[in-house]
Order: structure tokens, then sequence, then C-alpha cells
């Protein structure tokens, strides 16, 4: 043939990218999701929530800041106590909406008579003194029982000062972020609303009942919950998965002893962990290489939602119904190492409270009932 026809060369064969659906649902090849486990691809490739919310919580970190200058003229807190994360005082928190008990329930060492420091009070003994109702805001309890339900959600866009909103956006924006990465904004948002919520559940029920606690530390520490349940649902995918199991107890144990420093929550830590625990198990997008594993993953994910209800259910009522620390005496040790400057783990508040204040200002301080200095983050 005078005239051969050139052999052509066959085009590479591309693989077709999944959507989001198809990566959450795992409705692609096996293959190519465990390539993609490996390299540490996940669902979506940026971490909307993470950034929005870290945006949500500076701006009302400013507003914090704003408030308390406006009572005490410094955006940060130097008296009557000094606020070490340099933040507003221990009132402005309150009243912005820090998990505070007594402004959720009859707490009989708070009692709704007790008079707290204004949010312009600078004085120690305290001079400018206002009822419990008005620093809990938000339109107070009208002579009845407090029922500030909503200080469980709250305090997750609180933080009690510049330094505490910088290490917590820190581990927002890195840690967290790759775990939305992973699992997608919505998913993400269940678990973080969740794991923040139930940590504030927790530190209510059983943190010191005089003590203020703000923070996003529960959901942050719910997020990492989710490389537990990563690390064992895909043991053979990961690269020397021993080592990392190592370096992940050694992290858990340090946050959990840092729970043990003074104006720490450690229950809003510990709550967040167990609850992303058990909303990793349901939503997180699980690589299932057989159907004895398929059948496992179904298996904890049917038991996880139901747990994490009857979790939620059974420590909101023992919180409306019951004594917390009648039903147990010894969890508030989880939190508190007992010294005398917080009575032996037996309560404690930002400022000298006055208890059963006269309406006509005339005020004994009773130095017998004033309990010693100790503002919560989470």
């Amino acid at each position: 043939d005078p005239f051969p026809t050139p052999a052509t060369k066959s085009a590479p064969v591309m693989m077709k990218q999944p959507n989001m659906f198809q990566r959450y649902f795992g409705l692609y090849p096996l293959e190519q999701r465990i390539e993609d486990k490996r390299r540490g691809v996940g669902v979506q490739r940026h971490p909307i929530a993470c950034w929005a919310l870290s945006i949500a919580m500076l701006g009302v970190l400013i507003y914090e800041l704003v408030t308390n200058s406006k009572a005490q003229g410094s955006p940060f807190s130097f008296k009557p106590v000094v606020n070490p994360m340099l933040g507003p005082s221990s009132s402005a928190l309150i009243q912005l909406g820090a998990r505070f008990p007594p402004c959720m329930k009859n707490v009989t060492d708070v009692p709704i008579t007790t008079a707290v420091p204004c949010l312009n009070n600078t004085a120690n003994p305290a001079t400018q003194l206002c009822s419990l109702e008005d620093i809990c805001a938000f339109g107070g309890f009208h002579n009845e029982t407090p029922d500030q339900w909503f200080r469980f959600i709250t305090p997750i866009f609180l933080h009690a000062g510049l330094i505490h909103f910088l290490l917590n956006m820190l581990a927002q924006l890195t840690a967290s972020a790759q775990i939305e990465r992973e699992m997608g904004t919505l998913p993400f948002l269940v678990l973080y609303s969740a794991a923040g919520i139930f940590g504030n559940v927790l530190g209510g029920n059983f943190s010191l009942v005089g003590a203020p606690s703000v923070g996003a530390s529960g959901a942050i520490f719910g997020t990492v919950a989710v490389a537990w349940v990563d690390l064992f649902a895909h043991w053979r995918y990961q690269y020397r998965p021993g080592k990392k199991l190592l370096f992940m107890i050694i992290e858990l144990i340090i946050g959990v002893a840092i729970g043990f420093i003074p104006y720490v929550d450690n229950f809003a830590h510990l709550g967040g962990l167990a609850m992303g625990l058990l909303v990793a198990m349901a939503l997180y997008p699980i690589i299932s290489p057989s159907n004895r594993h398929r059948i496992i993953v179904i298996t904890l994910r049917l038991v996880a939602v139901p747990l994490a209800i009857v979790m939620f259910v059974v420590l909101i009522r023992n919180f409306y119904k019951a004594d917390p620390y009648a039903a147990c005496t010894w969890c508030r040790y989880l939190s508190c190492i007992p010294t005398s400057s917080n009575n032996h783990c037996k309560g404690c508040v930002y400022l000298p409270l006055l208890r059963d204040a006269p309406t006509n200002r005339s005020i004994r301080l009773l130095l017998s009932n004033t309990e010693p200095v100790c503002p919560r983050t989470q």
C-alpha cells in the first residue's frame, strides 16, 4: 500500500471523578475509594462550616470585649479579678450566654435571691450588686424558676478571652477542618452540634455549679473523636496505624489532663468526645471491602443512634429532675483536683456571692458563704 495508514495511539482512559453525594455514600469503585482514603481525599475540598463558625465566633468575641469595655472601661477584665484568658468578666460571660446552672434551674447553693457583682463592678468585695435575674439577662425569669435551657447551646460560640479563642481556632481550623473535608458539611454540622451540646449537658450535670463555662472545645473534641473511628474502621489503609494509635493515645491523655487545670471544664471535653464517637460511628463514611465488614458497620451504626439519644435524654432529665451530685458523688473529680481553693470540688464562682440579699441593698457580706474564684473554659 503506497499510502499506509499511521497507527493511532489510544487515548488514556480518564477515570470519572465522583461528586460529593457519590463520595459520601461510596457510590463509586472500591479501588478508587481506597486510593482516595490513602491520599486523604474526602467528600469535599473546602471546610466551609469551619470557616463560617470561626468567623461567627470571632464576631461574638469582639462583641464580648465591647460589652466588657462599656461596663468596665476596658475590653479585658483586670479588676476585681484578672481574667487570665484576656477576656471579659465572669458576669459579662454569664449575661452573654455562658453555661451557668443557676440561670437554667433552681440551684440550692445559688438561689434566685442571690445578689452577684454587676458588670461594671471592679471592687473586691463587690460594691455594685445586681440580682441573679439581671445578670442572667435574656428577659429574666419573671419571678419564676430559671429556665434558660438555651445555655446548653450558646456557650459553644462564646470564649473566655483572646487566648482561649486562638487556641480553639487553631484546633478548629486544622483538625476539625480536615474532618469536615472527609465527612462533608452537613454531617459535620450534626457531629459538631451534637458533641458541643452534649459536652455542655454533661458539664451542667457534674461540673461545679457556680462556675460559668464557655467555649467550643466540646464540639472540637467531638470532631477529634472521628479520627478514632477512622483509624479502626480503615486500619488496613492507614500508614503505620500502630504508630498513629500510639500518638492518638498520648494526645488523648494530654487532652484529658489539661481538663484538670483550673478554669478548664473537662466534662465538656469528655462529653464531646463520647458523643463524637457515637455520631461519627453513625455518620462517618466508612469503606467496607467485604460483606462481613459491612454487616459490622451497619450494626454499630444502628446501635450508635439510639445510644446517643438515650444519653441525651437521661442526662437532660437528670439535670432538671435530680441532684446530679447525688446521682454520682465522684463524677466531679473527673474535672477537678480537690483543694482548699475550690472548696474541695464542692462548687465555686468567679466573684463572691451574696446570699439572700435584701432589696434595699443594705447588704452584709456573708464571708462564710463566699466561694473561691474559678471561671471555666472549654
